[in-house]
């Protein structure tokens, strides 16, 4: 994924990335034949659409193996975190590791709650595939039919076209925490230069989809945030997820570190409105939420409880080219193959917090992890974090063969 700049808030991928994701490839394809085995997790086990919860409601309290001994070598030491692994509605795996939070005294855990950073995004995109299933948009709509003030070279510019980072709206107007309001950042982003001619250029833009966090209350008539609230995380058992609505304790939100091991304390802490980020984040980065929720959501996409199948389907399809790279972005998701696909993806940082999360197509698979600290000395998960996310699939494939030869 080729970006315009690099921010805190939403940190930029290295272009070697899609390699580091190989290895973890060659495992989905060996999952795809442990998939089909009858064992747990396998698409038989539990109907999402009458059971949208995970098949282990509570997870994994007392870990039986370290995360540590899990990943090896892929988990740099120094680092923290949290990570969750599972196939189908099965989830095998749901712990932390690295040492307590020297604030709180507490260790990261499944029910620990992180910055997803970008990860936000497919969330947005879910939020507009659910208003045009509703009848509320449809993705070729203009900019124009949903938001005041359009000027005119932007007018025609489409939703779709923010969706797949295809407008030519630039990355960033400033810093996350520059206390920019709804109106101000409409006025600064409708009255930016484009830097390509929409539907022309793959061009990562968080602009658009803080654009599209707009469009989503115009079309919807509620906050960003009660509209996700409402229409995803509820019906997907997420209840730990959002950026202010979650009841979360004080000592549930991970503090965050940087590369030389200072607190920068918890996300919460950070500079935002009364009602959640400020617009340079919001929408496109910054939600907040555990890895319990994250497999929920997993979970949610097996079922029709969130999306149906033509909505899923607008939601994984492959649509423009990350262009130099051979990915392609669909909506809120990076899919390795257009042709092929046997990964869907999506990194997110902000500087100090690092994640990705990853299933294959059918759903089969899913890992998600994050880190509150995210480099060091010598290392930076954000550099070399496909190692993680190549390690949990491996585990998972051992998990699946055992459970086969069961």
């Amino acid at each position: 994924m080729t970006l315009v700049t690099t921010k805190r808030g939403d940190q930029a991928r290295p272009a070697a990335h899609g390699r580091r994701l190989a290895r973890g490839l060659v495992v989905l394809a060996l999952l795809a034949g442990v998939a089909g085995c009858g064992g747990p997790g396998s698409s038989g086990d539990v109907d999402p659409a009458e059971s949208p919860g995970p098949t282990e409601s509570t997870g994994p309290t007392e870990p039986a193996e370290s995360t540590e001994s899990i990943l090896g070598d892929a988990l740099p030491p120094g680092s923290s975190g949290a990570l969750v692994a599972g196939r189908g509605t099965t989830m095998d795996l749901c712990q932390g590791w690295g040492d307590p939070d020297p604030g709180s005294g507490e260790g990261a855990g499944c029910d620990t709650v992180f910055d997803i950073g970008s990860m936000t995004k497919q969330f947005t995109a879910a939020a507009v595939v659910r208003l045009d299933m509703d009848g509320q948009i449809e993705v070729s709509d203009p900019l124009g039919d949903h938001l005041p003030d359009v000027p005119a070279d932007k007018r025609s510019v489409t939703i779709e076209q923010l969706l797949t980072h295809s407008s030519g709206f630039l990355d960033s107007l400033g810093a996350d925490d520059e206390p920019l309001t709804r109106d101000a950042f409409l006025r600064e982003a409708l009255g930016s230069e484009l830097l390509s001619r929409p539907g022309s250029t793959y061009l990562y833009s968080n602009v658009g989809y803080s654009l599209l966090t707009a469009v989503i209350e115009e079309a919807s008539g509620q906050d960003y945030e009660a509209y996700l609230a409402e229409h995803l995380f509820t019906p997907a058992g997420m209840t730990s997820t959002g950026y202010l609505l979650p009841d979360w304790s004080k000592t549930q939100v991970a503090g965050q570190y940087d590369a030389e091991g200072r607190a920068r304390g918890t996300p919460l802490d950070q500079p935002w409105a009364d009602d959640g980020p400020y617009w340079n984040l919001r929408g496109n980065g910054g939600l907040l939420s555990t890895p319990r929720d994250m497999f929920g959501w997993h979970v949610a996409l097996l079922g029709d409880a969130v999306l149906d199948d033509d909505a899923k389907r607008e939601l994984f399809e492959p649509r423009v080219r990350e262009e130099p790279d051979e990915t392609y972005y669909a909506y809120g998701w990076v899919v390795d193959d257009p042709d092929d696909p046997s990964i869907l993806w999506h990194n997110g940082g902000n500087g100090w917090s690092y994640g990705e999360i990853a299933r294959d197509p059918a759903g089969d698979t899913f890992v998600f992890w994050v880190a509150n600290r995210s480099a060091g000395d010598g290392w930076d998960l954000g550099e070399d974090g496909g190692g993680v996310t190549s390690a949990l699939f491996e585990r998972l494939a051992k998990t699946g063969e055992t459970a086969a030869d069961s």
